[in-house]
């Protein structure tokens, strides 16, 4: 949004905002005495002031004027205050409609038989402008208290029983992680104690479901001495994620172009013993039995995305095998072409999603919005004999914190 007119209209759409919160917030401010009530009203425009400036140097800076991590949070508290005023702003709308009704009435019914004390009014309206401005100020607190947790990983246990699983892996445990996003870490030492819970699980076999990177293969530089450490005696495999191709960026950046940099992402897998699966599958052999494991590039059922991945390809010569694992990055495919097409493929693991990094989960019920852009967005689902397991993600994007759904280390274990 470097544009002069992107930037105007974004700073205007701000300013309409505050003007109509500030509407309320006079409205709440009635009753205090008048050197208070001129504090709020300068404490006001001066948080929004401060506003319209982070923004501008977000925009007109980089990393190398504010540092990488005063940029993250820079940008994550202009975007929950924008988010918390809309939040507000739900209140305040439904208020002036009640009041407008109301008043409609009034003129329509000259007998006033729909009345209501002037004094009610005021206080029915201060009541509502006060919800608005605290389910606001609780989405902004909120979100502020979630940036202590995007390092603050969870580990799931869920056991899977499959009727056709040969029994040589039978208690077969698998570490599903998703997500990493290395060019949002800000603290390695925290990644590192993730890594550190990730060895603790004693895994007979990671696998790794997408987005390695935000954009740029040199994000893992710093990490991959972390990363590398993961083992397992039945190996680590992953797929691409819709990250790790490069397109939300202009290219070529430092002279690297957008295919060379998939070129050097698919390095990086190599360098850190990954074994990076593109469309295709290996076998896993214990005790002379065999389960095919698959992967394929990101395909999604959402237009936005691109789907690169090939099942055809990546399917083909696994029917020898009874029991089938497939790594494909967004949960959406699931629905959309391996139940409808691929009924042997037993377990399917994902990502994507992050659970939004918002919600909440309490026995029985789960919550998050990106629920209604995707069925399948967190835990586990079954169909008929087939199972899905979505990844929280191990890391976090854009919003630097994680509110009610946590960063995530799956321990899956086959019975």
């Amino acid at each position: 949004m470097k544009s002069p007119i992107g930037v105007i209209v974004f700073l205007s759409i701000m300013f309409l905002l505050d003007l109509y919160v500030f509407q309320s917030v006079k409205t709440v401010a009635q009753s205090v005495s008048p050197k208070n009530r001129s504090a709020i009203v300068f404490i006001y425009w001066s948080i929004s002031v401060l506003s319209c400036v982070g923004f501008l140097l977000f925009v007109y800076t980089n990393h190398h004027f504010l540092g990488k991590s005063i940029r993250t949070y820079l940008f994550a508290t202009i975007m929950g205050l924008f988010l918390a005023k809309l939040m507000a702003i739900l209140f305040f709308v439904a208020d002036d409609v009640r009041r407008s009704i109301q008043w409609t009435f009034g003129k329509l019914f000259s007998n006033n038989t729909i009345t209501e004390n002037a004094n009610d009014s005021i206080s029915r309206s201060a009541f509502i402008s006060w919800l608005g401005i605290a389910a606001g100020g609780s989405l902004f607190g909120s979100l502020l208290y979630g940036f202590g947790n995007k390092y603050n990983y969870q580990i799931t246990h869920q056991k899977l029983q499959f009727n056709n699983l040969p029994s040589s892996f039978k208690g077969l445990k698998i570490v599903h992680i998703s997500d990493i996003h290395s060019g949002s870490f800000l603290d390695k030492k925290a990644v590192e104690r993730g890594i550190e819970k990730i060895i603790q699980q004693k895994a007979d076999l990671i696998l790794f479901t997408g987005d390695l990177v935000n954009d740029m293969a040199t994000e893992v530089d710093s990490f991959k001495d972390l990363f590398c450490q993961l083992k397992a005696p039945l190996g680590v495999y992953s797929v691409l994620g819709n990250h790790d191709y490069g397109d939300y960026v202009q290219w070529p950046i430092e002279g690297i172009s957008k295919e060379q940099n998939l070129q050097n992402l698919q390095q990086v897998h190599a360098d850190l013993g990954w074994r990076l699966l593109m469309n295709e599958h290996v076998v896993i052999e214990k005790n002379n039995e065999q389960i095919a494991l698959l992967g394929i590039e990101n395909w999604s059922a959402k237009a936005r995305f691109p789907k690169h991945g090939k099942m055809n390809e990546a399917h083909a010569g696994t029917e020898k095998y009874p029991f089938k694992i497939l790594l494909s990055h967004d949960p959406s495919h699931w629905q959309a072409e391996v139940l409808p097409h691929y009924k042997k493929v037993d377990l399917t693991l994902s990502g994507h999603t992050h659970g939004m990094q918002f919600g909440f989960e309490i026995p029985g019920v789960k919550w998050s919005p990106i629920q209604y852009l995707y069925k399948e967005w967190a835990g586990l689902y079954e169909s008929a004999d087939q199972k899905l397991y979505v990844n929280r993600g191990f890391g976090f994007l854009g919003y630097p914190g994680r509110v009610g759904v946590l960063p995530e280390i799956t321990v899956l274990e086959l019975i």
